[in-house]
C-alpha cells in the first residue's frame, strides 16, 4: 500500500499547493536560465554566428528532449495513479523499466547523429558561415543525451516521491555547474564552442547521476529501482499518455527549424541570432507553466486514482487561478524588462538590437494564453487521457503555429514571423476552453 502520510495524499489549500509547486517552478525557471546564460557566453566570448549555430542545432536535441519527456509525464501518470491505488510494487516495476528504456533510446540517438551529421546540417539549412560552430556543438553535445535522459527523469520522479526539494537543490547545482564551467572553457581557457557543449553536459550529469545514486539507495521511500519487468503494453500506454509533451516537443524541433529558415530568408545569419534570443527567453518565460504543471501532474493523477473529486475540483480551480496570474505576472515583466534581456544577449549597441526588440515585444503577447494551453494538456496527460492532451498540443504547437509561420509572413513580412506565435496560442486556447468544458463531468473536475 502507499503510505498514508505522502506529501501527495495531503489536502491542498492555496498555500500548500503554491509551496508544493514553488521548488519544480524554481527548479524549470532556473535549468531555463542557465540554459539561455549558455548562449549569453557563446555570444559574446565567440559571436552572434556562433549563438545561431546552437539554435540551428537545437531541434536534434528538442527531438531527444521530447522521446524523454514523453517517457517521464506519461509514466509518471500511470506511477502515480498506481500509488494511489495502492500498487506500490508494481510502480517500482515500471519506474525502474522508464529508466532503461531512456537509457537505450538515448543511446540509440547519440548513435544516429555521429553517424549522419552532415546530413542533419544539410536537413536544418546549415549555411557555410555557421557550419563549423553547428557541427562541433552537435557532435559534443550529443554524447550527454543519456545524461539529459537522466535529469528529466528525476525532475519528474522527485515530484512523484515528494521531494521536489531535492529536484530544485540537484538542478541548481548542475546550473552554477554549467555557468562557471561556460565562462572557465570559453574565457580563461579559450575553448572553442564545443566547451559551451561539454559545460551544458556536465549540467545534466549532476541533477541525472544523483537521481540515479538517490532511487539505487533509496529503499525507505516510495519509488526505488528494483528489477524491472516488462510490460509492453503499459509502455505503450505511456508512450501514448505522454504523446501530448512529446508531439509539443517534437513541434519545438520542427517550428525552430522553420523559424530559423523563415529568418535566414527575410533577415540572413542576423535574422537567426534575432530568434535565437527571443527563443531563449521564450524558454525561461514558459518554464513558469511547465513548473507548476510538471509539480501538480501527479498531484491530480493521485486524486484522480483515489476518485477524491471535492479536492480534484478544489485543485483544478485554484490551478487556473494561478496560471493566469503568472500569464499577467511574466507579461509585465517581459514589456518593462525588454531592453535589459536583449542587452544581455548582444549587447547595446549591437547592429541587429532594434530588430530583436521589436520582434520580442510582439512575441511577448503569446504569454497571455501560453499558461492555460500548457496547463489544460498536461491535465489531460494526468487523468491518463493520452488522446485529447495530444490534440491539444498537436492543434497548438503543429497545425496552428506551422500555419501561421507559413502563412502570416506571405502578408506581414518580418512582423508575420513575430506573430506566429501569439496567434497560434490564441486559437490553441479556444480549442482548450472547449476540452475543458466538454470533459469535466467524466473527470469530476467540474461540479
Amino acid at each position: 500500500m502507499y503510505p498514508e502520510n505522502t506529501a501527495l495524499s495531503r489536502e491542498f489549500s492555496l498555500k500548500s499547493l503554491l509551496s508544493f509547486s514553488m521548488p519544480t517552478i524554481c527548479m524549470m525557471v532556473f535549468m531555463s536560465l542557465y540554459t539561455s546564460v549558455d548562449g549569453i557566453f557563446v555570444s559574446h566570448y565567440i559571436s552572434s554566428n556562433a549563438l545561431a549555430a546552437v539554435n540551428l542545432v537545437y531541434p536534434v536535441f528538442s527531438f531527444a528532449l521530447a522521446l524523454s519527456l514523453m517517457l517521464a509525464a506519461g509514466g509518471n501518470a500511470l506511477i502515480a495513479r498506481w500509488m494511489g491505488e495502492g500498487h506500490l510494487e508494481h510502480a517500482r516495476q515500471f519506474f525502474s523499466l522508464l529508466y532503461l528504456t531512456g537509457l537505450v533510446s538515448a543511446a540509440a540517438i547519440t548513435g544516429l547523429v555521429w553517424l549522419f551529421d552532415e546530413q542533419l546540417l544539410q536537413l536544418l539549412g546549415c549555411t557555410p558561415v555557421l557550419q563549423p560552430y553547428a557541427q562541433s556543438y552537435l557532435l559534443t553535445l550529443s554524447l550527454f543525451l543519456p545524461l539529459s535522459y537522466f535529469q528529466m527523469f528525476a525532475q519528474n520522479f522527485f515530484v512523484t516521491e515528494g521531494k521536489p526539494i531535492l529536484g530544485l537543490t540537484t538542478s541548481m547545482a548542475g546550473g552554477v555547474a554549467n555557468i562557471l564551467l561556460d565562462w572557465l572553457f570559453l574565457g580563461p581557457m579559450g575553448m572553442d564552442i564545443s566547451g559551451a557543449a561539454i559545460a551544458t553536459g556536465i549540467g545534466y550529469a549532476i541533477p541525472g547521476l544523483f537521481g540515479i545514486v538517490y532511487f539505487f539507495r533509496n529503499r525507505k521511500g516510495s519509488l526505488c529501482f528494483v528489477l524491472p519487468r516488462w510490460e509492453g503494453r503499459a509502455l505503450a500506454s505511456a508512450c501514448f499518455n505522454g504523446a501530448s509533451e512529446l508531439v509539443n516537443n517534437l513541434s519545438v524541433a520542427i517550428t525552430t527549424m522553420l523559424f530559423n529558415l523563415m529568418m535566414l530568408h527575410y533577415a540572413g545569419e542576423d535574422g537567426v541570432a534575432a530568434i535565437t534570443v527571443i527563443l531563449y527567453v521564450q524558454f525561461i518565460q514558459s518554464a513558469v507553466y511547465f513548473g507548476y504543471t510538471q509539480s501538480v501532474s501527479p498531484v491530480i493523477s493521485y486524486k484522480y486514482g483515489q476518485q477524491d473529486r471535492p479536492q480534484l475540483r478544489h485543485i483544478v480551480r485554484l490551478s487556473l487561478w494561478i496560471t493566469m496570474a503568472a500569464s499577467v505576472l511574466v507579461i509585465l515583466l517581459s514589456v518593462m524588462g525588454a531592453d535589459w534581456i536583449i542587452d544581455a544577449f548582444l549587447g547595446a549597441g549591437s547592429p541587429i538590437h532594434a530588430m530583436t526588440r521589436r520582434g520580442f515585444l510582439i512575441f511577448s503577447s503569446a504569454y497571455l494564453f501560453m499558461g492555460l494551453n500548457i496547463f489544460y494538456s498536461a491535465m489531460f496527460t494526468a487523468f491518463g487521457d493520452g488522446r485529447t492532451s495530444a490534440l491539444l498540443s498537436f492543434m497548438r504547437t503543429l497545425v496552428f503555429l506551422v500555419g501561421a509561420l507559413l502563412l502570416l509572413p506571405l502578408m506581414l513580412d518580418l512582423d508575420g514571423v513575430w506573430l506566429a506565435v501569439p496567434i497560434a496560442e490564441a486559437l490553441s486556447f479556444l480549442l482548450g476552453i472547449w476540452c475543458y468544458r466538454r470533459y469535466g463531468n467524466r473527470y469530476g473536475y467540474r461540479s
